[in-house]
């Protein structure tokens, strides 16, 4: 459950009046997501999302994730647009908390991804990228791999609980990362978690990209590594290449991939893998037993990580040699 802070109706009622969005008709709060409290707030005059940003968003940071949100939605992007209040400003307090509220997005988010919701996905993520192409702000990204060594730190001691040997085996992947990771792609702004859950389709359109709130200036074939990470395995480990030909396909359609870019994402695959292995394994030793979400099994992106440290060059991911030429 993502419900971190509870909200009393008097206190939403009293809030909603800071804006010109009708009268609240329900307030309730919303189980998915791990960051952030949300709530759907419904007024006379819609649905809308209320956020309540907890300690782990920084609030020097919020600034950058509203700014880049009304720029992505200025230049079409289907994201959420933050509602400014009475006196202009989208950000403010409620319960302790900085907090926002955001326009409604439709749709659903695919349970099970086909590769027709890959092939959307990849075309989504390129239009974010060049949308985002122009937005001012830069964020630099925290969880990248200059970050990486921090996490293992404060994990090393417990993870050999988790799975036999498991602090060698990262300190080891960690020393290679950090030897090999690419410096001279193209970046931009990316999303950088961008998951099924955070991607609404109507069908077979894609009707929405939400949760911007690890959104961050890097490396733009980073940020497909990522979705590859978290689009195109199966739910018993296995690797879907068609899924991740599909995808990779989408976004070159979008934004082309250079010869550079496409080499790298092999080793971008496996650091992004890294990452949610990290942060996951962080919350799964940290998580107070009676806390109110459940942390996600880092044994999950174990498995993703030897999978692309075994892969042998593009053919792993549906791709040959011409594709890069």
């Amino acid at each position: 459950m993502a419900v971190y802070t509870e909200i009393t109706d008097e206190e939403v009622q009293t809030f909603a009046l800071e804006y010109d969005i009708g009268r609240v008709v329900a307030c309730k709060g919303i189980a998915e997501g791990i960051e952030n409290s949300n709530f759907l707030l419904v007024t006379d005059q819609g649905p809308f999302i209320l956020t309540l940003y907890e300690r782990r968003v920084k609030r020097e940071d919020l600034p950058f994730f509203i700014g880049l949100m009304e720029h992505l939605a200025g230049r079409g992007i289907p994201c959420p647009v933050p509602v400014r209040g009475r006196d202009g400003r989208a950000l403010r307090t409620l319960a302790g908390r900085c907090a926002a509220i955001v326009t409604f997005l439709r749709g659903m988010w695919p349970k099970q991804p086909k590769a027709s919701h890959c092939q959307a996905l990849g075309e989504g993520l390129a239009r974010l990228h060049l949308a985002g192409a122009d937005f001012a702000m830069r964020r630099p990204n925290d969880l990248s791999v200059t970050g990486w060594r921090a996490i293992y730190n404060a994990v090393a001691v417990g993870s050999d609980a988790v799975a036999p040997d498991l602090a060698a085996e990262l300190i080891s992947e960690l020393t290679t990362l950090e030897r090999r990771w690419p410096k001279a792609l193209p970046v931009g702004v990316i999303h950088a978690d961008l998951f099924p859950d955070n991607v609404f389709f109507e069908g077979e359109r894609l009707s929405g990209l939400i949760d911007f709130y690890f959104a961050c200036t890097d490396t733009l074939a980073y940020d497909v590594a990522v979705c590859i990470n978290a689009w195109c395995f199966e739910t018993d480990g296995s690797f879907n290449v068609t899924k991740a030909r599909r995808l990779i396909a989408g976004y070159r359609a979008v934004r082309p991939l250079s010869r550079e870019e496409l080499h790298a994402l092999p080793l971008l695959a496996r650091g992004a893998a890294m990452r949610f292995l990290l942060t996951r394994l962080y919350d799964w030793l940290n998580t107070p037993k009676n806390a109110l979400v459940t942390p996600k099994n880092p044994l999950e992106y174990l498995q993703k990580l030897r999978f692309h440290r075994s892969a042998r060059g593009l053919g792993a991911y549906g791709l040959g040699e011409a594709d890069a030429s």
